[in-house]
């Protein structure tokens, strides 16, 4: 008979439940490690159908691990299986476990694109840089702080010309100084490994023909193309362009329920990382980049009837949009052609 089981991962602790025939007929826990997991199901389990478990900080390294050993690994999103596991008494790892179990065995259940290596390694390179440079940020403000106490007002500058105005105003004030080097020389470091891990970056978008087809669209960088890129991996995995955005959680909320059926707010599902880039890049577009393209024009013209934030939010949703749509094709950014040519036969860019 097929065996269908849930697992539910935590750092140290896996909880395993094996359901087959619609009863339970095993259940129990082992260390976080693939292979003391594959070697319990294999014991318990012989004849796995699925094995389903939820995502979370282990699963990308569980579910490869487990597909090597030649398992049925499934990875859910974790909100889906939360109305489900919720129906439990009591919130235990055993109970988390049945309840994935049961899911298994009917079928509810959405399963994941679970990342592959390379392109995970690629999104931590563009979240270390990213790291860095926020806290090389935050030192130099708390530098600037706390200077200010004392009447020592930093000129405006960065880089070299920061640590330099630092240094000139702390000159005379040695008691200062003994506290406020030590963080000006930490932010020196960070910064410096910062610039690193931007060359890194940098020599990896160059070697890369997506990372440099969608660096021909104005206002996109090498990080905001490494990210995308690597979040997409395969364009196939998306039925039509237009579902990036959605994906992306660009999309308007929908609640309907009898008479009442209204929008509101974007849904901010999916990766925060990689939207955030694309509003960047969408307010660049809007704001800096002084080449012109229908994509620029369309924005500009819904900030005057919009507003300024639902404009960007809008040219971030068709910048998803077209980037895929790009990918999918092969073709470099054509400013005078709208994202909607660039979709297959009854894909739409999305409106506002």
């Amino acid at each position: 008979m097929e065996d269908y089981i849930g697992i539910d991962v935590s750092m140290k602790e896996t909880a395993l439940s094996i359901r087959r025939g619609g009863q339970r007929v095993w259940r129990g826990k082992c260390v976080s490690d693939p292979q003391r997991i594959a070697q319990i199901i294999r014991k318990h389990g012989p004849s796995a159908t699925r094995i389903v478990f939820e995502t979370g900080p282990l699963s990308v390294w569980i579910y490869h691990a487990l597909r090597a050993e030649g398992l049925p690994a499934i990875c859910i999103d974790a909100r889906h299986a939360k109305a489900a596991l919720n129906m439990a008494a009591n919130k235990t790892d055993a109970n988390d476990a049945d309840g994935l179990a049961h899911l298994a065995e009917v079928g509810f259940y959405r399963e994941v694109r679970v990342k592959g290596f390379d392109s995970m390694l690629a999104r931590t390179l563009v979240a270390a840089r990213t790291k860095l440079v926020r806290i090389a940020t935050d030192l130099s403000n708390q530098i600037r702080g706390l200077m200010k106490t004392f009447g020592l007002i930093v000129p405006a500058g960065k880089g070299r010309t920061f640590e330099k105005n630092v240094r000139n105003l702390l000159s005379d004030r040695g008691d200062l100084a003994r506290i406020l080097l030590p963080i000006l020389d930490a932010w020196h470091s960070i910064r410096t490994r910062a610039a690193e891990l931007t060359k890194m970056l940098l020599a990896s978008a160059r070697q890369s023909p997506a990372c440099q087809l969608l660096m021909t669209i104005p206002g996109v960088g090498a990080i905001t193309a490494t990210a995308f890129a690597t979040a997409i991996e395969d364009p196939e995995n998306f039925k039509n362009s237009r579902a990036v955005g959605a994906w992306l959680g660009l999309t308007t909320r929908r609640y309907q329920s009898g008479e009442v059926d209204y929008g509101g707010r974007i849904s901010r599902r999916g990766d925060p990382h990689v939207r955030g880039l694309l509003y960047e890049a969408a307010l660049v577009i809007l704001t800096r980049s002084s080449a012109e393209s229908d994509l620029r024009n369309w924005g500009l013209r819904l900030r005057e009837r919009l507003g300024f934030k639902r404009a960007a939010v809008a040219v971030a949703r068709k910048l998803a949009v077209t980037m895929h749509a790009m990918l999918r094709t092969g073709k470099v950014f054509n400013r005078t052609i709208d994202a909607r040519e660039w979709a297959k036969p009854g894909d739409q860019a999305a409106s506002v």
